[in-house]
């Protein structure tokens, strides 16, 4: 069975789930962002149980199909910005989730901004925002890197749109105090 499951987004959410699936007794066949499959499959109390155990690590049980693919969304959103390369594929966000989904952009979109009151371009740019400061926070690529890395056209359109949603330049940024990233799920 799958769960499908709030909150999963990155590589140490993925092994704490893991690890309290199994220690609920489940096999755990395949787990990524947003789900696991599990054997045996869970009756109702299991289920109460495996929503107890995660909802005190900070994930939630999703149980009904709009939610879903909204998380899907946002796992494979995240799963671009953070864990790849954007300047290799310089990709269309909208066809790249309705090829990942089998689903009409438009739908996915209505759907995600009805549940999460954003567009999924906002939640684009924030999680890209977020990817950047962690760049700059490294300091080992300069503003030109880090735009191509990113897919932006331009260092330029970066800094603006950068400006735009923390209200400083990648530079001020740099100087501030440190602490000013936000965890990816409380995007």
């Amino acid at each position: 069975m799958t769960l499908y499951i709030k909150n999963m987004v990155c590589d140490r959410c993925i092994m704490v789930v893991k690890q309290q699936l199994e220690n609920l007794g489940f096999r755990v066949d395949t787990i990524s962002l947003g789900n696991a499959v599990v054997q045996p499959v869970p009756g109702a109390n299991q289920l109460s149980a495996i929503s107890s155990a995660l909802k005190v690590l900070g994930f939630e049980l999703i149980d009904n199909e709009k939610d879903r693919v909204v998380q899907r969304i946002k796992d494979l959103i995240i799963e671009k910005v953070h864990h790849s390369d954007l300047a290799d594929a310089r990709l269309s966000f909208s066809d790249y989730l309705s090829n990942q989904l089998h689903k009409d952009y438009t739908y996915l979109s209505r759907m995600f901004s009805e549940s999460e009151d954003t567009t999924i371009e906002k939640f684009i740019i924030q999680q890209k925002i977020e990817k950047v400061k962690e760049l700059l926070e490294y300091g080992e690529l300069n503003m030109n890197e880090i735009a191509w890395k990113m897919g932006y056209s331009s260092s330029a359109h970066l800094s603006a749109q950068f400006k735009s949603i923390t209200g400083l330049t990648p530079s001020q940024f740099k100087l501030s105090e440190q602490g000013q990233r936000k965890p990816i799920d409380k995007l």
